[in-house]
């Protein structure tokens, strides 16, 4: 009888154990999807800062630690207490951890900093749209939208020959795209003429 007791308690704890591990995953991912919605199906863990993007960066409780600030083509800021500090190619939580390790210890003993885009980098449209340009980006921005801040299509344009080149360095890369794809800070969109 207590055997049994013992069995039985056992596999109610794995399954309660199993239950935790599926509810806390569940909870991870509406949070990741969450953090999407909220910046326009943009991805802040790998979005990736570069020159052109507005930063806010937080300390709590340290007004003088709080700032705002535009990064420029160096890709470097000048940070209180800790100097340069290269912001291109970080991500906002990498960004984080960095000025929270050059705080930590010698000013304050556990620094809670928080890093947001408060303006993205613009994106580029070339080819056949009547206004061609830099225009600056707002989450949730398509093909379509972009086309129509760019004063729309010329009548040489192509609706199915539209490329984007994307990212940076070595990680840049070049697609095809719709009218319904999904654009990001810093993309440039080329607009190929049709044939007709």
């Amino acid at each position: 009888m207590t055997m049994t007791m013992t069995m039985k308690t056992d596999r109610f704890h794995r399954l309660r154990r199993r239950v935790s591990t599926l509810v806390l995953w569940a909870v991870g991912a509406l949070m990741s999807i969450a953090a999407m919605a909220d910046t326009g199906g943009i991805d802040m863990n790998k979005y990736q800062l570069d020159s052109g993007d507005t930063i806010s960066i937080r300390v709590f409780g340290e007004k003088d630690l709080t700032m705002e600030m535009h990064l420029g083509d160096s890709g470097v800021i000048n940070y209180p207490f800790i100097g340069e500090i290269r912001v291109a190619g970080l991500s906002p939580s990498q960004l984080e951890r960095k000025i929270v390790a050059g705080l930590k210890g010698d000013y304050l003993i556990n620094p809670n900093v928080e890093v947001t885009v408060v303006e993205y980098r613009p994106f580029f449209i070339s080819g056949e749209v009547n206004t061609p340009g830099s225009y600056n980006f707002l989450p949730g921005l398509t093909i379509n939208k972009a086309v129509a801040m760019a004063s729309g299509f010329t009548p040489r344009a192509s609706q199915r020959k539209i490329s984007v080149e994307r990212g940076q360095g070595d990680s840049k890369r070049s697609f095809k795209a719709n009218l319904d794809t999904r654009l990001y800070p810093g993309d440039i969109v080329t607009v190929e003429q049709g044939f007709f």
